[in-house]
């Protein structure tokens, strides 16, 4: 496919040639006259193979025939044979430099295309030597002469790259691509083109785009299946972005009755092993224009995709719409100039830290055809001027989309860079340069700690800095299930709460995080509201050797604070310990004074002080052994226990 600015060239070249069919050509043989009309002909009807076969019988009759050069040239770049569309570019200049300057343009793009780059800048420096050409090929051209710069220095200079293809259980003579993988990295959804009536053949209008799914057990991938009813269809589904625990699926399908344009984005839920009918977004998501290629974020609520709506900044650019709390999507926003440029920039994603773009552009500066960017936003908002991902990752080719694992090491990618083969998913190390921030995770089953039924339970990872929601989620409502990605370099508490039921506490402490972290893998319990029942409140600090309360408690203290206003009928006690460090007597009445200053807080902001109680334990309660220090950490704790 050739790109849209491509594309206005051919046009451009086309009304030179219609509008000069009435003037005098460069050939004086009639015979050669009448070939090169019919083959204009086949040309302008898109016959470029009957079209080319035409021209070369003109120019064997006149050899110094220029027009038929030309006209030869666009088929040859229409059908992607690039080489022999320098060969007929480079007849036509040598035979006339000055017939046509915009011939060493397209000269300059064939030989990009086949990763030629000193001779396509000199064809591009020598079409700038014109005075009479347009501004805005004279741009364009620029912006080439540039991007041959970069690639004749990117090949001396090639980036860690080593792409190893998935096995047959993933790969097979079809092609598969677009992958899209959970945060646990044991889920990969992908789309494989097949053929829809094997009666009929394999023609490009007989070829079905659906998804396939393969399981990760142990380091190895299980034979891919097709993902079936609802998700597949007889129609098209494309460019797939499943959410970190893969529960949610969006997707991209065109032409369909309920759509709004040409491609529309599309969501579908699982519940349990099974999904939901897929829903179309429907506005402000799809237009009447192209919106396709969705990235989801970490926590769900943004989403990132391409589209060629009003308002862009060239061909096709990159928005992101937010998730409302009454689940309704924002008007999209433009990435703006940073990200878009007048080229196309297409198949985002966003990795699960939730601050790493990496996306395709053709019209940054690069190899020639769509390469790899990755851009990082800031504390402002602001996201940082995109970085080309280099060569070989990328070539001469179109190298679009891409997903890269939460530890943001490896990177998947579908390429048909063996001959014969087709596309096929490969996976390679992601030079550090380009990494994302490695993010872990959190798995398990949320259950009822009397009955072990397993139950649906709202999730709250918090910044205990700056006490911000991170992350929302839920476990799943038929088996419990949960997975919640975790960005390093933060302490984080973790709320986990279902009606009826006292909240989890939990504490990750991941500021001072080097190297690859193990996830979490964690079964939670929780007990049920009533009598007797205690939990610990991982996320309460105070200060050292005092019982001042720190500001990093805010978080899970308002989280209690939530509880109590909505169960109304409890009466708490919050209860506090201490480690065996210093005396007994001292022990007693810090731990009393840190269980009251819980008690006051609460009371401050609105919990009537007849439903709570507070007592000191000091060192009397150990959990855990005081001979170590994360032994005595887990016995300096704050409690709260239902007492009515």
């Amino acid at each position: 496919m050739v790109s849209g600015r491509i594309f206005f060239l051919l046009i451009f070249m086309l009304f030179h040639f219609c509008a000069g069919i009435s003037q005098e050509l460069t050939t004086g043989s009639r015979r050669a006259e009448r070939l090169f009309y019919e083959g204009q002909e086949k040309w302008q009807l898109r016959d470029y193979r009957e079209a080319i076969d035409i021209l070369e019988r003109a120019v064997n009759i006149d050899g110094e025939f220029c027009e038929a050069y030309l006209v030869m040239g666009q088929a040859y770049f229409e059908l992607e044979e690039y080489k022999n569309a320098v060969v007929a570019f480079s007849e036509a200049v040598s035979i006339d430099p000055n017939f046509y300057p915009v011939a060493y343009y397209n000269m300059g793009l064939a030989y990009m295309k086949v990763g030629d780059y000193k001779p396509a800048r000199d064809a591009f420096e020598q079409f700038l030597s014109f005075t009479d050409i347009s501004g805005r090929l004279r741009d364009l051209a620029g912006k080439r002469m540039k991007s041959c710069d970069f690639a004749i220095e990117a090949l001396k200079n090639p980036v860690p790259f080593d792409p190893v293809p998935l096995d047959e259980s993933v790969n097979t003579s079809a092609d598969e691509y677009w992958p899209t993988m959970t945060a646990d990295e044991q889920t990969l959804i992908f789309t494989r083109q097949t053929i829809a009536d094997p009666e009929k053949g394999d023609f490009r209008g007989n070829l079905r785009e659906d998804f396939y799914i393969s399981r990760r057990v142990g380091e190895n991938w299980q034979t891919a299946r097709l993902m079936g009813d609802p998700i597949a269809s007889e129609q098209n589904e494309g460019a797939p972005s499943i959410t970190a625990d893969g529960r949610k699926i969006y997707f991209t399908a065109c032409n369909r009755d309920d759509g709004y344009g040409s491609c529309d984005i599309y969501v579908a839920q699982r519940h349990g092993d099974t999904w939901s009918e897929p829903r179309n977004l429907g506005p402000p998501i799809n237009t009447p224009a192209w919106e396709a290629q969705p990235s989801v974020s970490a926590d769900g609520k943004t989403l990132y995709f391409a589209s060629n709506r009003s308002g862009g900044k060239g061909e096709m650019d990159i928005w992101k719409s937010r998730l409302g709390n009454k689940g309704e999507w924002s008007e999209p926003a433009n990435l703006g100039d940073v990200i878009n440029t007048t080229g196309s920039e297409m198949s985002p994603f966003i990795h699960l830290d939730d601050r790493t773009l990496y996306f395709a552009s053709d019209g940054h500066v690069g190899m020639g055809g769509k390469d790899l960017f990755v851009s990082r936003q800031g504390d402002d908002g602001e996201w940082s001027k995109p970085e080309n991902l280099g060569y070989p990752i990328n070539t001469h080719h179109d190298e679009i989309g891409m997903t890269i694992n939460s530890r943001g090491d490896m990177a998947y990618f579908a390429s048909d860079r063996i001959e014969g083969k087709g596309k096929n998913i490969y996976v390679f190390e992601l030079h550090k340069e380009v990494r994302p921030k490695e993010v872990s995770y959190m798995k398990g089953t949320v259950f009822d700690a009397d009955t072990k039924r397993r139950l649906h339970a709202r999730f709250q990872l918090i910044d205990v800095k700056t006490s911000e929601v991170v992350t929302e989620a839920w476990s799943d409502e038929y088996n419990g299930e949960f997975l919640i990605p975790i960005v390093t370099g933060k302490d984080y508490a973790l709320n986990v709460s279902g009606e009826g039921y006292l909240f989890y506490s939990e504490h990750f402490s991941l500021a001072d995080f080097a190297g690859h972290s193990d996830p979490f893998l964690m079964d939670i319990e929780l007990q049920p509201a009533k009598k007797g029942e205690k939990v610990v409140l991982n996320n309460i600090f105070f200060e050292f050797d005092s019982y001042t309360l720190r500001e990093e408690s805010m978080a899970e203290l308002n989280k209690l604070y939530e509880f109590m206003k909505a169960n109304p009928s409890l009466r708490i006690r919050i209860n506090g310990h201490t480690d065996s460090t210093g005396t007994a007597a001292y022990n007693l009445e810090l731990s009393e004074k840190r269980a009251e200053s819980v008690v006051d807080y609460l009371r401050n902001i609105g919990i009537d002080a007849n439903r709570m109680e507070f007592k000191g334990f000091g060192q009397t309660k150990p959990v855990d052994c005081n001979e170590t220090a994360a032994g005595r950490a887990k016995n300096r704790r704050t409690e709260f226990e239902i007492i009515e």
